[in-house]
């Protein structure tokens, strides 16, 4: 119940960080077009002083030698084309948050998993990144056309944060070690570098299934066998409450009617299988 509650007061944090800063950051990426267009505007005027005055005074040769007019003027595309990609890369994160947090469906509405699944990724970017511990962790999606799924989408969000979670503390442990994954089925079998394989289905009984898969170093049956107990964990002190699994698996099985399984051997990684209808009978 803690644990609901902090998840609860996350999404209420998340999607005040995201309202206040969506705002601005719109402010800044929909008035960067028209910056662009002044300073190229003022830089063609430059460039039509130089053809009319081509000698200048000393004055202001030595003001275009301070300020190195060539290069600022070679330069300031690039400067632009780095401030949009930073306000896009705000935007897309923003985005992110919205989706993650979706207070506003707090009841069961029809909506897309798939942007659930994205925004999770992205909140989760900065684990991904390389460390002095072991490489970048990659992410391969393969996503099948899925209908809407009927779902409390912030609370199927807070299970794939979990378990991506989950999954990056098991490759950031074992430092991956060469293993062999369940993640590596479509062939990719690279060793020494981690990854988590995230692929959607609609089964023939009209059932998602969401499948996240890792190359870690798996799991052993004694393990596997108390996964979802509440306060179980493996991990050490401080690290882990033992919540996140059994939270999990009550939002899948018990409010959404479906399946959390878990497939792993010791030394070949760990698969996750989400299974959910795909309507639920408060909106049949």
């Amino acid at each position: 119940m803690i644990q609901r509650e902090k998840m609860a007061a996350l999404g209420q944090l998340v999607a005040g960080i995201a309202h206040e800063v969506n705002n601005p950051i719109s402010f800044i990426y929909g008035n960067l077009e028209y910056a662009g267009q002044y300073v190229q505007d003022l830089i063609n005027l430059i460039e039509v002083y130089q053809q009319e005055y081509p000698s200048p005074t000393l004055k202001i040769q030595e003001i275009v030698k301070q300020i190195d007019l060539n290069f600022l003027i070679n330069d300031q595309q690039n400067l632009m084309d780095a401030m949009y990609r930073g306000a896009e890369r705000i935007r897309s994160i923003v985005e992110a948050l919205q989706n993650f947090s979706r207070l506003d469906e707090a009841q069961m509405k029809r909506v897309n998993v798939h942007e659930g699944i994205d925004s999770t990724v992205v909140m989760l970017q900065h684990r991904l990144k390389k460390t002095i511990n072991r490489p970048a962790i990659t992410v391969f999606k393969e996503y099948t056309n899925l209908p809407l799924v009927t779902c409390y989408a912030s609370e199927l969000n807070q299970v794939f944060m979990h378990l991506l979670n989950n999954a990056i503390d098991a490759l950031d442990e074992s430092n991956v070690n060469s293993q062999w994954s369940l993640a590596n089925d479509q062939g990719r079998r690279t060793k020494d570098i981690g990854q988590i394989h995230i692929r959607t289905m609609l089964t023939n009984s009209d059932t998602v299934k969401i499948c996240l898969a890792d190359n870690g170093p798996g799991i052993s049956e004694s393990v596997r066998s108390r996964m979802f107990d509440p306060f179980f964990t493996t991990k050490p002190p401080g690290k882990g409450s033992g919540l996140g699994l059994a939270i999990s698996y009550q939002i899948v099985v018990q409010k959404h009617q479906g399946k959390l399984t878990c497939n792993s051997l010791p030394g070949q990684g760990t698969e996750f299988i989400i299974e959910i209808p795909l309507q639920q009978s408060e909106l049949n």
